[in-house]
């Protein structure tokens, strides 16, 4: 069975207080847009996406934040933008989605021209908890096919940093899918090069066996990170068919299976991936399709309930994402956050 490899990639993230950040902004999607091969047409249309989303911001809830991360899906490429504020949120979402109504100030093309322009769509909003808004347009104007798994993702560096020492990589096929999130130890360049042997390591093992256990895998990361600096390591395995999750943790990243107000915490144990790990075990759950899968480092604050945005867990992964980046950043190390379920 073919598998697809995806991995954490060059993510930028861009502070929205002003008009001429909105050009920035515009500049640096379509400066990807063109690397990634989007033809004028669809670089017209990031163009007005983007502009239109943090034109947004400076009017109603600077300052705010738009990420930019590229997207590869088989042989096709895209951009995934987000829109994240903590501004006043929209009181009547649905009004707002009606052709004719813009924001104040802003281009007028409004958000349903943006869902129209997109061809992934998603916003969370609450009054008085901000917006969060997720576009992704693709190179050739369609959605992917071979699409299973949805997935939200960022992964930044300390303010400050240019290198990012978290780090994540997922496997994933039409009904199973293995992820690896990486903590190298402190940021900056060395904490970097250890996430980086550990996502070409656990890439290596997959490309051996498409299933190795998440003990196994761990196990191999260990001996290709000897001599660097190590990392806390998870890793996770999901089989839809057989409907179960195994995962195995060394250090501190956190990782849960969420399913309606069900949270089920994973357990990691002490030590150091490439250095020193005094146990490695497997944890098996049962899997449901229609749960979430989180895992993230400890640049997010753990304390956090999805219970408290509802509706939050119906979104998608990346706008799930945007909320614990945006809320529960400690801003004092980088930040990685993974979120998945299967597509639907």
């Amino acid at each position: 069975m073919e598998m697809t490899f995806s991995r954490s990639s060059e993510q930028t993230v861009l502070l929205i207080r002003e008009m001429s950040e909105v050009a920035a902004a515009r500049r640096m999607a379509c400066s990807l847009g063109q690397r990634l091969g989007f033809n004028e047409t669809r670089l017209g249309q990031l163009a007005l996406v983007v502009t239109e989303a943090a034109t947004n911001i400076v009017k109603h809830a600077a300052p705010g934040e738009i990420l930019l991360r590229p997207l590869q899906c088989g042989s096709q490429a895209g951009i995934e933008i987000l829109a994240l504020d903590d501004g006043p949120g929209m009181f009547d979402l649905s009004l707002q989605m009606e052709d004719g109504q813009s924001s104040k100030g802003s281009y007028g093309v409004g958000l349903g021209a943006l869902k129209r322009l997109s061809q992934e769509f998603d916003i969370f909003t609450l009054p008085q908890q901000g917006s969060v808004l997720r576009m992704a347009l693709w190179a050739d104007g369609e959605m992917p096919s071979a699409s299973h798994w949805d997935i939200g993702a960022i992964c930044l560096p300390l303010a400050g940093q240019e290198a990012c020492g978290d780090a994540w990589a997922i496997s994933s096929g039409p009904s199973d899918l293995a992820i690896m999130v990486s903590d190298g130890l402190g940021h900056g360049a060395d904490a970097a090069m250890a996430s980086q042997l550990a996502v070409d390591s656990f890439e290596m093992s997959l490309n051996k066996d498409a299933y190795s256990p998440p003990e196994k895998l761990i196990s191999t990361i260990n001996k290709d990170l000897h001599g660097s600096r190590g990392a806390a390591i998870a890793v996770a395995q999901i089989d839809k068919e057989s409907k179960l999750l195994e995962f195995s943790g060394v250090g501190n990243i956190s990782a849960g299976v969420f399913n309606g107000t069900r949270r089920k915490h994973l357990i990691s144990h002490n030590g150091i991936v490439g250095s020193n790990i005094h146990k490695l075990t497997r944890s098996e759950l049962a899997w449901d399709c229609s749960a979430l899968f989180i895992a993230h480092s400890d640049g997010i604050n753990t304390r956090w309930s999805l219970g408290e945005y509802p509706g939050l867990e119906q979104c998608h992964p990346g706008i799930i994402a945007g909320i614990l980046y945006r809320d529960f950043n400690r801003h004092c190390d980088d930040v990685c956050v993974v979120i998945l379920r299967v597509a639907f």
